[in-house]
C-alpha cells in the first residue's frame, strides 16, 4: 500500500498507462500487467487485457521463465556466504560425475562454462520434465560446446546443474530450499513452481491473423531451476526491491552488488549493444541508463524485471503470449518515464559522525605523472580516486584496517592503495599497484619511476 509521498503524479501515471496500452495493443498480447517500484515501494500497477471485465491485478500469476535463474543464483550466493563453497570451485568438487570437467560454479552462473544452450531434443520448454529424469538426460552426450571460461554462451542446462548443486549441499529439493530461504523471508507468497489461481493462461497469437492457440504449461522437472517459476507483479516488485537494496535475512547488499557485476568475457556484439551478463543478472545500457535485471520467456509467456540503481526505480512487465511486446524495452521505458518525469530527490548532505585522520591527511590533489586526480573520503566510509578532468580511471577503495585500501571497481579493482612515508613520518607518495602518485607533477623528491630530469620543468628556447 502506498502513502501520499510515494504516489506518482497524475501525468506520470497516465504516461505509464499509455505505454503499456500501446505495448498490449501493438504487441497483440491477450493481457499485459506491469508495476513500478520507487525507493523500495510499489508506486504503480497497471493492466491491459483483451477480455472485458477480467483485468488481471497484482496478484495474478504469470510464468516468468528465465527470471527463475536469478532466484537460483541467489541460492548459490547464499551457499557461498555460508562457507559451503567458493565460486571458483570446480562443479566437480561438489557435484561429481556430471561430465562438465573444469567448469567452475562462477562459470555456470555467468554462462561461461562452455555448456550447450539447450538440452537434447525434444525441446524442453514444450515437453514434460519426465522425459529428462537425470542430469545426464539434460546434458546429453556432448555437454560442452565451447572451451570453459572463454566466451559467454547462454546455457539453460548450466542453471539446471546449479539447481542440482543447491539440492546436494542443502539436502532438500530446489523448490523446497527456494521457498524456505527466499520466498518466505521476502514475503513472496504468490511465487511458486506450479500455477496457483488466479493465474493467466499462456497463448500463441497467430502471426497473420488475430486468433489464439493455447500453449501447454509443462512441469520442467530437472530444468526447473532454469525457468519453472510462476509469479505476479506484486511479488516481483518486492523481489526487485530486494535485488536493489538487499536483505540480510536472504542476501546482503555486498553479495547483491557482486551479482550485478559483469562476469562474462564480452563478445564484440555485446559491447556494441551495451549488454553484459553478471551472476544471474543481466546488465543493459539503454538510452544512456544502466539497467539491471533479467528477462524470461516460456511458450505462452514473456517477462521482464529491470531496475536502475542510479534512479532507484524498477519495473516489472508480464504478458501471456509466446511472442508479442518487447517486454525488455517496455520495462526500460517505464523506468525512464518515472526517472525523467520525477527525478530522484537526493538525500540531504550530512557530515560524517567520525573521521579517519589518515583519510584527511591524504585527501586532496595528487598526480600520476601529469594527470591530476582527487582522493576523497566518502560518507559511506570509503575513499575514492577520480580524475580531475572528468576522464580517466576511477575507483572506490575499502579500508583494510592496516592503513591500506583495496580497490572495489574498474581498473583498480583488487589493487592495494598505500601511503609511503619518509623517515620523519610525512607522506612521500601514494603507491597503487606500482603507480606512484605525488603531490606535484613529477615531484623531484618522490621516487618517480625512471627518475626526474635534474634540470626540471623548462620552456622552449
Amino acid at each position: 500500500m502506498t502513502t501520499p509521498q510515494d504516489e506518482l503524479l497524475p501525468g506520470t501515471r497516465r504516461a505509464l498507462l499509455h505505454r503499456i496500452a500501446v505495448a498490449q495493443s501493438e504487441g497483440r498480447a491477450p493481457s499485459l500487467v506491469a508495476a513500478v517500484v520507487r525507493d523500495g515501494r510499489t508506486v504503480w500497477h497497471g493492466a491491459r487485457t483483451s477480455v472485458d471485465g477480467h483485468g488481471p491485478d497484482e496478484n495474478t500469476q504469470y510464468r516468468i521463465g528465465s527470471i527463475t535463474k536469478t532466484f537460483t543464483a541467489v541460492l548459490v550466493l547464499r551457499l557461498r556466504d555460508a562457507g559451503l563453497l567458493d565460486l571458483g570451485d570446480p562443479l566437480e568438487k561438489h557435484l561429481p560425475g556430471t561430465g562438465v570437467g573444469e567448469a567452475a560454479i562462477v562459470d555456470l552462473l555467468a554462462h561461461t562454462g562452455g555448456l550447450a544452450a539447450e538440452s537434447p531434443a525434444p525441446w524442453w520448454e514444450r515437453t514434460p520434465g519426465t522425459l529428462r529424469p537425470e542430469l545426464s538426460d539434460v546434458l546429453g552426450e556432448r555437454p560442452l560446446v565451447h572451451p570453459v571460461g572463454r566466451r559467454f554462451h547462454y546455457s539453460n542446462p548450466g542453471y539446471t546443474l546449479l539447481g542440482a548443486l543447491v539440492e546436494k549441499l542443502r539436502g532438500a529439493p530446489w523448490e523446497e530450499v527456494l521457498r524456505r530461504e527466499v520466498l518466505e523471508p521476502l514475503g513472496l507468497h504468490r511465487t511458486s513452481a506450479r500455477p496457483q489461481a488466479p493465474h493467466a493462461g499462456g497463448w500463441a497469437v497467430h502471426p497473420w491473423a488475430d486468433v489464439l492457440l493455447p500453449e501447454p504449461a509443462e512441469d520442467l522437472g530437472r530444468m526447473a531451476p532454469a525457468g519453472q517459476l510462476w509469479s505476479t507483479t506484486g511479488d516481483l516488485a518486492r523481489f526487485a526491491a530486494f535485488l536493489a537494496k538487499g536483505d540480510d535475512r536472504v542476501l546482503g547488499a555486498a553479495s547483491l552488488h557482486e551479482m550485478r557485476t559483469p562476469a562474462a568475457p564480452p563478445e564484440a556484439l555485446d559491447v556494441a549493444t551495451g549488454y553484459a551478463y553478471c551472476l544471474g543478472l543481466e546488465l543493459r545500457r539503454m538510452d544512456g541508463r544502466l539497467l539491471v535485471g533479467h528477462t524470461g520467456s516460456l511458450p505462452g509467456f514473456l517477462a521482464c524485471l529491470t531496475f536502475s540503481p542510479d534512479d532507484d526505480v524498477a519495473a516489472v512487465v508480464l504478458a501471456n503470449c509466446t511472442q508479442g511486446p518487447l517486454v525488455s524495452t517496455v520495462g526500460a521505458e517505464l523506468v525512464g518515464i518515472v526517472a525523467e518525469a520525477e527525478p530522484r530527490i537526493p538525500e540531504p548532505w550530512r557530515p560524517l559522525r567520525e573521521v579517519d585522520p589518515a583519510v584527511l591527511e591524504l585527501a586532496g590533489q595528487w598526480y600520476w605523472g601529469t594527470q591530476g586526480v582527487a582522493l576523497r573520503g566518502t560518507a559511506d566510509g570509503l575513499v575514492s580516486l577520480e580524475p580531475l578532468s572528468g576522464t580517466g580511471r576511477r575507483s572506490r577503495f575499502r579500508a583494510n584496517g592496516d592503513g591500506t585500501w583495496t580497490g572495489l571497481e574498474g581498473y583498480y579493482a583488487g589493487e592495494v592503495l598505500r601511503a609511503v612515508r619518509r623517515p620523519d613520518g610525512t607522506v612521500s607518495h601514494l603507491d597503487l599497484g606500482s603507480f606512484v602518485f605525488t603531490r606535484q607533477p613529477y615531484e623531484e623528491t618522490a621516487p618517480v619511476p625512471g627518475g626526474v630530469d635534474a634540470e626540471g620543468w623548462r620552456g622552449v628556447g
